[in-house]
């Protein structure tokens, strides 16, 4: 039978809970639903038909949200859903025809996308726009994935802050690895949603990802990742005439950006309903938008200079301490106690000769908890890093599960204090350890992880992991050979 999982990354809005209506209306259930929350708001949603589970992205983006999702699926099948699509009653026999229909070599299934036209009247730029999900190819509004596909790659490029540009570079680096992508039989409904007057100037910020396809995909990376053509090359054309006409050619600058201007209002406002708030709204934007267009390549391409292929190489490994360097000596205040675990002085140091920084990350909450002091924690870090490091950081929780703060593993605050230490980017990093803390703080913070079990690691902290590892050496040649 298969198994599959829905992956839903959202910022809270109110049309997720009719897509979990649609959800548990379908006469086939998933094995769990997985709603990535990535906006700034508490979500909570239940549903005694689905079981949900709630995960939060800290506001790193869709491909990091994405990410999150599947890595916690452990199923044969991830299905991504935008949180706005209907799904009409069919869908989740016709999803399970898809699959079942997926020759072995085949790493994705596409549904296809209906938006809805307006009734009696053109369409409006906004509603243009989104109409062009019609024809995209592979886009995550719905679209199936095998997790083993995704484990190849590595999943969402999590560069990619924004749902624009990240689906196509991930279907262009899972057929790069051999795998094929098909289109189902299965439909969804994407409505168009509600749009603010500046809203086609705030879209060119994917001019900035565009920056960053072309840097990893090369100058055809349209072609490659079958992204229509854009206007760019007019939007340049047109911002280079405006500063020609603040030259000593502003006659000839003028001309040329007046048609230029012209040309692109006139096509603008010809395709829509030609009301008249339409038509000042294309009047006005169609003014702003080459600049920005323009600009927001310029800022992608300093950002983005120099980026290769995702992941991103590996700069820094982050141990937990107790159980993963040395043996467990709960609420340890004495020095005299600490007992390095096997290989644990070799494999820190077979890191640090390969020009990798290295720190620790421990929660100790034996100093909240009245156990031990700061002074006696210290002393016993001060012990590991004689016999273990020297380690470039050493990042330490005080706090009790009680005091609910933001450092305590299995959140991110941890790992993004030694990513800040180190100057490295948390996507650039492992974290070893060895229960499932270890790894939901690396999740939390955007950084890959290898759990390391002992005698304390619980069996299904063993199957959640994505990567594990029978001992520490054996986690240092995975960072020195498989994710470097």
């Amino acid at each position: 039978m298969t198994s599959w999982t829905v992956v839903v990354p959202t910022l809270g809005r109110p049309s997720l809970s009719d897509l979990l209506a649609d959800l548990a209306a379908q006469p086939h259930q998933p094995d769990q639903v997985v709603l990535v929350n990535d906006g700034p708001d508490p979500l909570t949603a239940g549903s005694d038909d689905l079981l949900i589970a709630v995960r939060s992205s800290n506001g790193r983006g869709p491909a990091a949200a994405r990410n999150l999702g599947w890595k916690a699926a452990g199923t044969e099948w991830v299905v991504f859903l935008d949180d706005d699509v209907r799904l009409p009653s069919t869908w989740s026999a016709d999803l399970l025809a898809d699959l079942g229909a997926a020759s072995p070599e085949v790493a994705g299934v596409q549904a296809k996308i209906l938006v809805p036209d307006p009734e009696g009247r053109r369409p409006t730029d906004w509603e243009r726009s989104t109409a062009g999900l019609r024809n995209a190819h592979w886009a995550t509004a719905d679209m199936a994935y095998r997790t083993v596909a995704l484990q190849a790659v590595d999943g969402f490029d999590e560069r990619f802050r924004r749902a624009y540009r990240e689906d196509a570079d991930l279907a262009r680096r899972i057929r790069n690895d051999g795998w094929r992508l098909v289109r189902g039989e299965r439909h969804i409904v994407h409505p168009v949603r509600p749009a603010g007057f500046w809203i086609s100037v705030r879209v060119q910020r994917g001019n900035a990802d565009d920056a960053l396809m072309r840097a990893v995909h090369g100058p055809r990376w349209r072609v490659r990742t079958e992204c229509p053509p854009g206007r760019f090359p007019r939007h340049v054309a047109t911002v280079a005439a405006a500063a020609l006409a603040l030259s000593r050619y502003r006659r000839s600058g003028l001309l040329l950006w007046l048609i230029l201007y012209a040309d692109f209002v006139v096509r603008r406002i010809a395709a829509g309903p030609r009301t008249p708030a339409e038509t000042g709204r294309m009047a006005v934007t169609s003014l702003l938008i080459p600049f920005a267009a323009v600009g927001h390549r310029i800022a992608g391409w300093w950002r983005f200079r120099g980026s290769g292929a995702w992941p991103e190489p590996v700069r820094a490994v982050l141990f937990d301490r107790d159980g993963t360097l040395v043996h467990d000596v709960p609420y340890n205040g004495d020095p005299e106690r600490v007992s390095p675990v096997d290989d644990a002085a070799e494999s820190v140091e077979r890191l640090r000769s390969a020009g990798l920084r290295i720190g620790v990350v421990t929660n100790q909450s034996a100093i909240g908890r009245g156990l031990a002091t700061a002074a006696q924690v210290s002393a016993v870090n001060d012990r590991i890093d004689r016999l273990v490091g020297p380690f470039d950081t050493w990042q330490v929780c005080p706090h009790t599960v009680e005091d609910e703060c933001g450092c305590r593993k299995p959140a991110a605050g941890l790992i993004r204090s030694a990513a800040r230490s180190l100057g490295v980017p948390p996507r650039q990093i492992v974290v070893i350890g060895d229960i499932a803390a270890d790894l939901g703080a690396a999740d939390a913070a955007g950084a890959r992880s290898i759990l390391v079990p002992n005698g304390r690691t619980r069996p299904e902290e063993i199957l959640a992991a994505r990567l594990t590892a029978p001992d520490l050496r054996t986690a240092v040649d995975h960072v020195l050979t498989r994710l470097r």
